[in-house]
């Protein structure tokens, strides 16, 4: 072989080698890890984020995964909260019962790098704070989470009891 030869052929292999990196590169970009779209795991496990929070018994660690302009649907509560002092107020009666949650069904939708909703039923725990009585309450929930400010943040919350129980 010679020298023009092996320099052609040493071209030609570097050409399919920066080809084949490329179209590699192309796939992986393409991929929720690289392009900042997140996983639906991740966005699941801001839900175990959120219940964790309600473990503290701590109405401002509750509060303070929502957006400054999050809605909330809630619960145990026929008023409509649309500010941080209205979803604080609601928590602060709401964990003296010591919830808990467990998601029995649930639907991810990633919508973007910034948006998601995840909705489904779920099982709350309660504890009458009298009596330390428990009882189970089934309902269903909407979380939609916007990133903000490199955060992930709650900026509407819909939860209602089941219809049948």
């Amino acid at each position: 072989m010679t020298r023009k030869t092996r320099i052609r052929a040493a071209l030609v292999t570097a050409a399919a080698l920066a080809t084949a990196v490329t179209a590699t590169v192309g796939v992986s970009a393409a991929s929720p890890e690289r392009d900042g779209k997140p996983t639906k795991k991740q966005i699941a496990a801001l839900f175990d984020g959120w219940n964790a929070a309600l473990q503290t018994g701590d109405p401002e660690k509750v509060t303070a995964r929502y957006a400054d302009d999050a809605v909330l649907l809630p619960t145990v509560s026929n008023k409509i909260r649309t500010d941080h002092a209205g979803i604080e107020d609601y928590f602060e009666h709401f964990l003296v019962n010591k919830p808990v949650g467990k998601k029995t069904k649930t639907i991810i939708n990633v919508l973007d790098r910034n948006s998601a909703i995840d909705t489904g039923s779920y099982v709350f725990t309660l504890t009458d704070p009298k009596t330390g009585e428990k009882r189970e309450v089934n309902a269903r929930y909407t979380y939609e989470y916007e990133k903000r400010g490199g955060q992930w943040l709650i900026v509407n919350h819909h939860s209602s009891a089941m219809p049948e129980g």
